[in-house]
């Protein structure tokens, strides 16, 4: 029995660690829906340099980002997901460009960059602000050295970003993720039952 469509779209971003962990609770929706999903790529931190920076750059308070992280390691263990202690941060935006030339080739291709960007920030502590780096991410998952290369000098992909900033704005997108599931806007990592209950309601729309 074929399972009903689904359509979601989401602003993520590689770097955002609850990013990391919506994603692996919108694939719980994979058990019972064919899920399309419609990644809009944002970039959280376009300020941060490509080298990366110790994350206490980031500007939060010491208490705000404690507790953020001792609530994000609380989440990663009850979803199961590997997390490292991360102590910084990169920018995103060449990996955004490659995540983007990657739809190019197809879903599989996507996805199998799409899993490893998030598993060689947060597992790994790599940077994925380096072109080298994502040079091989890209070609391991299935892309061509043209694609790769494509990515990071066509405008097209550029453009794109620039339309998913654009496409924030005008929804008011202030948080990573926020999933729109049928007439439904979730903002951040919301549990599994939510995004359930989200889908139920927009199938039976």
């Amino acid at each position: 029995m074929s399972k009903p469509e689904l359509r979601v779209t989401v602003f993520s971003d590689y770097i955002c660690p609850f990013c990391y962990i919506g994603d692996a609770r919108l694939n719980r929706l994979r058990e019972r829906y064919d899920l399309k999903v419609n990644w809009c790529l944002l970039e959280i931190h376009p300020e941060t340099p490509v080298e990366g920076m110790p994350v206490e750059q980031l500007g939060y308070p010491a208490a705000q980002w404690q507790q953020m992280m001792t609530s994000l390691k609380s989440m990663a263990k009850d979803d199961g997901l590997l997390l490292s202690d991360h102590a910084f941060t990169t920018n995103s935006h060449n990996a955004l460009l490659l995540a983007e030339a990657a739809k190019q080739s197809g879903a599989e291709v996507f996805y199998r960059l799409h899993d490893a960007l998030f598993h060689a920030y947060f597992v790994k502590d790599q940077n994925i602000g380096d072109v080298a780096l994502l040079r091989i991410l890209g070609c391991a998952a299935g892309m061509s050295d043209a694609q790769v290369d494509q990515a990071f000098t066509s405008p097209k992909f550029e453009q794109q970003l620039k339309q998913y900033n654009l496409a924030a704005a005008e929804l008011r997108v202030a948080a990573t993720p926020t999933f729109f599931i049928g007439k439904q806007r979730l903002d951040g990592a919301v549990s599994v039952e939510q995004l359930f209950a989200a889908a139920e309601m927009a199938s039976a729309d």
